[in-house]
């Protein structure tokens, strides 16, 4: 009779470390699921924050193209354009936000194009928290995260041909002859010029590649893509 109380006394005795064991691991998965949650939240905002920083980069390397162009059909300067600065103001993080918005953040700061490299900084929040856990606060919290994507040229511009030397004809490079006179013998003033000169071709050479950019043919001219890369800075 007393060997059997013992062993109800024990069993009595145990049932309690039974109950704050499987306690203690109830919490302890209840734990590591708030942060597996919390994990799940912060790397959907830096999904959001990656798409919207490349969003505003791709946006101006489309205007940078659209300049490049405008600048070689009015024949000024595009070397800056080239290098991918000198674009000036941009809208280029309007489109960061609505990148942000379709993966469920918002952009809370965007910043660029800093210079240089030319990039763009942009931080996101999350819309929703992590939610309500175990571990207090957490209903509340939400995720943020910030990205930064570099707009790289792929182009450099290469010196333009010498010119070529023509034989002594007798004339004078305006066609003259020595005398003053046209080939046609007509005086200077008998000629008129009508002011539109040629534009002479652009050779680039893009990741080892050569390239020509005819002026004429702008109709050909390169894809945003081929003269700039967008990438997401590590």
């Amino acid at each position: 009779m007393t060997a059997r109380r013992d062993l109800r006394s024990d069993a009595g005795q145990a049932f309690p470390i039974y109950i704050t064991a499987v306690a203690g691991l109830l919490f302890l998965a209840l734990a590591l699921f708030a942060v597996g949650q919390a994990g799940a939240t912060r790397n959907g905002g830096q999904t959001a924050a990656d798409a919207a920083a490349l969003a505003a980069a791709q946006d101006y390397r489309d205007q940078l193209r659209k300049g490049f162009l405008e600048a070689i059909a009015n024949g000024s300067a595009w070397d800056d354009l080239l290098d991918g600065r000198g674009l000036g103001g941009t809208n280029a993080c309007d489109q960061a936000q609505w990148f942000a918005d379709q993966n469920g953040a918002d952009v809370t700061d965007c910043r660029g194009p800093d210079f240089l490299p030319t990039s763009f900084t942009v931080t996101v929040r999350t819309h929703k928290p992590v939610g309500k856990t175990v571990i207090p606060g957490t209903e509340s919290k939400h995720a943020e995260a910030t990205a930064k994507a570099v707009v790289t040229p792929r182009c450099t511009a290469e010196p333009p041909a010498p010119p070529t030397e023509r034989p002594d004809d007798g004339k004078d490079d305006d066609g003259k002859d020595d005398d003053g006179k046209d080939d046609d013998g007509k005086g200077g003033d008998g000629g008129k010029d009508d002011g539109k000169g040629d534009k002479p071709p652009i050779d680039l050479l893009c990741d080892g590649i050569d390239l020509t950019i005819d002026p004429t043919r702008l109709d050909l001219f390169p894809d945003a893509k081929d003269l700039f890369s967008v990438h997401l800075a590590d």
